[in-house]
């Protein structure tokens, strides 16, 4: 019997960020030289999301983004379109495995809230397509705002109190959910690399070292994440992307999924978990025990963003077959394990590498669960 779902998550998913194409990093460097206009900018985006969305319809997929083609990061550019949020420049970047990002980071300078975002014009772009594929959109986990700085990047003047920070911050992500499903937004992501620094040691005691409890952040983030969801609409679809860094085809943190799968798989109520585990820094699927049986879908990232070599097909099968110790199949997904391109930089690989492995990503969901017409 076939087990192929017609509704999201699908069997063959997807992060989200795609290469950009030549043309529009051409476009960006000569708007920001003041070379080409705002309007004109957003035109060759516009193309190059027409483009990119046929090309992930013709790979198979049954849902398409933007490929966050409009961002320079996969963070920074939602946050800088809150209330009272700003990016700054900072003396270093993020460190990564032996390479180092822009030195960017971003702050809270008054009440947070969610007003006129641009990126809900982004979204209805999208949509007006009409594809045929369900479209999602991509947007940064609340936790993301508060982890990498702390208290050091929540202004004590607006917020003396960081309860009453985490507070704004539920409310805005509410909004922020209405708005997207008022503007026909079923599908939608939150990408969170704090779950996966949390798994990580070394992350952890750069926490404990400026001061904060690494387990009660992590009981925060998930009470923050709950209040969220709260009276969602039942048609709303909301995954959860934990990832372990991707910049330039490197990483950040390692650990496997333990330290935090009870709480994170066992009481966080997003209705998919995109996990990466597409190495062995990842560690093994034991931890998945914890989630919730029932329409809680696990989408397993086994198929690397980070080089463009073709996996194994039987091994990938035969790592799904393993993951079933834990979770039914029925509540299991395929997906490469991260975008290809979180910043405007991307990974290390070729566009025609790119799409190879989204057909095969395919390719293995219709063998595995069935194609729509088995």
């Amino acid at each position: 019997m076939s087990l192929f779902r017609s509704l999201p998550p699908f069997r063959a998913d997807v992060v989200g960020s795609y290469l950009r194409p030549a043309a529009l990093k051409q476009a960006r460097q000569a708007f920001e030289k003041g070379e080409l206009s705002a309007g004109g900018l957003r035109e060759e985006e516009d193309k190059a999301i027409r483009q990119s969305v046929h090309n992930q319809c013709n790979c198979g997929l049954h849902v398409v983004t933007d490929g966050e083609f409009r961002r320079t990061w996969w963070h920074f550019d939602f946050f800088d379109g809150l209330e009272g949020v700003e990016r700054y420049d900072t003396d270093e970047g993020i460190q990564f495995s032996g390479v180092q990002t822009k030195s960017h980071n971003v702050r809270v300078v008054g009440k947070v809230k969610f007003g006129d975002h641009p990126m809900l014009k982004d979204f209805e772009f999208l949509k007006s397509l009409e594809s045929g594929a369900t479209p999602k959109m991509t947007i940064p986990s609340p936790s993301v705002l508060h982890f990498r700085g702390g208290r050091n990047v929540v202004s004590p003047d607006v917020y003396p109190d960081l309860n009453e920070f985490f507070d704004d911050l539920v409310q805005t992500y509410r909004d922020a959910l209405a708005a997207f499903y008022a503007a026909g937004c079923r599908y939608l992501q939150l990408d969170d690399t704090v779950w996966a620094y949390l798994c990580s040691e070394e992350q952890k005691q750069i926490v404990r070292d400026r001061g904060d409890d690494p387990d009660q952040l992590a009981q925060t983030y998930a009470d923050v994440l709950n209040r969220i969801l709260e009276g969602k609409p039942d048609d709303l679809v909301i995954g959860l992307h934990v990832c372990r860094g991707n910049f330039r085809s490197t990483w950040i943190s390692s650990g496997g999924y333990e330290p935090v799968a009870e709480l994170l798989f066992g009481t966080v109520n997003v209705d998919a978990f995109f996990l990466e585990y597409d190495n062995d820094r990842s560690g093994d699927f034991r931890p998945l025990r914890f989630v919730k049986p029932g329409h809680q879908q696990v989408v397993l990232g086994l198929v690397t963003t980070k080089t463009g070599e073709l996996e194994d097909k039987e091994l990938i099968k035969a790592r799904i077959q393993e993951a079933t110790q834990y979770v039914p199949l029925e509540q299991i997904c395929l997906s490469p394990q991260c975008g290809f391109s979180s910043t405007e930089e991307g990974n290390n690989i070729t566009e025609a590498e790119q799409d190879a492995k989204l057909r095969f990503v395919v390719d293995i969901a219709n063998e595995v669960w069935g194609a729509p017409n088995n």
